[in-house]
């Protein structure tokens, strides 16, 4: 029999340690080799499991799909054989009883590579997310080299048709006589609506540039339309876009659109085939290959009317943009490119009228005539009439109005001597 305190003793150092179902000691003993064995394919796996995460860092630069996805199954394979390693040491090793020295320090590195292991799930599962989102953005990307093949195919077929060469002729019909777009007054009616955007577009920077030169905007208002009643003062911006406006279309209802060319007769397909050509191309560039179009001219006197030698000063100081534009060239000033966009939409206009068969007639509206529901249509809707109860009638023209086919395009008009509904 032991002492009593030689028990109590004992029993202390018996309950610090942890219970297990057999000991530590005798398991490794009975079968060291195995152990042995074990950890070594436990390294191996890490290493592997290693090696294969930087192949699949790799295949990110360049971005190789095939090689992602071949790098990710090797990852996941790894994974795969840690898990089964531990599972056997599991069944094969029960916790012992009292853990030695060594045997904590293999517990302690088996639970850093568990914790590695959780760290390496996490990132697959990230270059796996990664996978996805580049994958989807190279399908768009291949859908959009897909519509531009197409645009391009199509823009060079309608160059072949010369539509905007210096000289006019029947010989610019489309041999297979193949129209990207049918010809149909809803064509006509949105290109209408796009010139009137692009009006009032051009107006903007017009107007902020004379106001930033230091320009009287009301008494510039008063000299293109005076003794116009405007039911509120932002109402003159509708002033400008009116000079525009009359400035822009005047020729219109001329074949030329009074530019001089060589007086050869266009065919409605010759008009049409210079709409199409046209239309899906930046004027910039078009005018940069042949800057002494007939489109060409048509902007250099377009912009010549529309913008006053003395507001050009105003805006930089000298002449220069405008000389150069009267010697035949195109500058690629900001300026100058917003002007191009309007001209753009204008000619297209013009083009596509005349590929009518009857063509599109154009009218205009006078200051002061009286206000018609049926052939105009007013820019500001929330205007009421005087108390005087005289009919409205028009102060500004903004837009012109068409008809052809027995239909009407409403012109938009700016109503004077209106008061605004509050």
């Amino acid at each position: 029999m032991l002492p009593t305190g030689a028990k109590d003793s004992q029993l202390r150092e018996s309950n610090s340690q942890k219970v297990h179902p057999q000991p530590m000691e005798e398991a490794m003993n009975q079968n060291p080799e195995a152990v042995e064995a074990l950890i070594s394919k436990l390294f191996t796996n890490i290493s592997s499991l290693k090696s294969a995460y930087i192949q699949l860092q790799a295949a990110h630069t360049p971005y190789d799909p095939d090689k992602i996805q071949a790098a990710d199954k090797l990852v996941i394979a790894e994974l795969k054989n840690l898990s089964e390693l531990k599972h056997f040491y599991r069944e094969k090793n029960p916790k012992p009883v009292c853990v030695s020295p060594q045997d904590s320090r293999l517990a302690e590195e088996i639970q850093e590579q568990q914790s590695l292991l959780k760290t390496y799930e996490v990132m697959v599962k990230k270059f796996q997310s990664e996978i996805q989102n580049k994958d989807s953005e190279v399908y768009q990307l291949q859908q959009q080299i897909e519509e531009a093949n197409q645009r391009r195919a199509k823009l060079e077929k309608n160059l072949k048709l010369r539509g905007l060469s210096t000289k006019e002729s029947e010989s610019s019909t489309d041999e297979n006589g193949f129209f990207p777009v049918d010809l149909t007054p809803d064509l006509f009616t949105s290109a209408v609506e796009a010139s009137f955007k692009a009006i009032h577009d051009f107006s903007k920077p017009l107007i902020n540039m004379m106001k930033a030169a230091g320009w009287d905007l009301d008494a510039a208002a008063g000299s293109i339309e005076p003794n116009v009643l405007y039911a509120k003062r932002a109402h003159k911006k509708y002033a400008f876009e009116s000079h525009i406006c009359q400035r822009m279309f005047s020729g219109f209802q001329q074949e030329n659109f009074s530019v001089k060319s060589d007086n050869l007769k266009v065919s409605k397909e010759s008009f049409f085939h210079q709409f199409l050509a046209l239309r899906e191309m930046d004027p910039l560039d078009m005018l940069g290959q042949n800057p002494d179009s007939i489109f060409g001219k048509f902007c250099r006197s377009k912009y010549l009317v529309v913008v006053h030698p003395k507001m050009e000063a105003s805006f930089f100081g000298n002449l220069d943009q405008r000389n150069h534009i009267m010697g035949g060239g195109h500058p690629r000033t900001p300026f100058y490119q917003a002007f191009l966009k309007l001209a753009k939409s204008i000619w297209l206009l013009h083009r596509l009228a005349y590929s009518f068969e009857p063509n599109v007639n154009i009218f205009q509206v006078k200051r002061g005539t009286e206000f018609s529901e049926v052939y105009m249509d007013s820019v500001v809707k929330n205007l009421m009439v005087d108390e005087s109860d005289q009919k409205p009638k028009v102060g500004l023209m903004v837009m012109p109005g068409f008809s052809f086919g027995g239909s009407v395009i409403q012109s938009r008009v700016y109503l004077s001597g209106m008061k605004a509904a509050e």
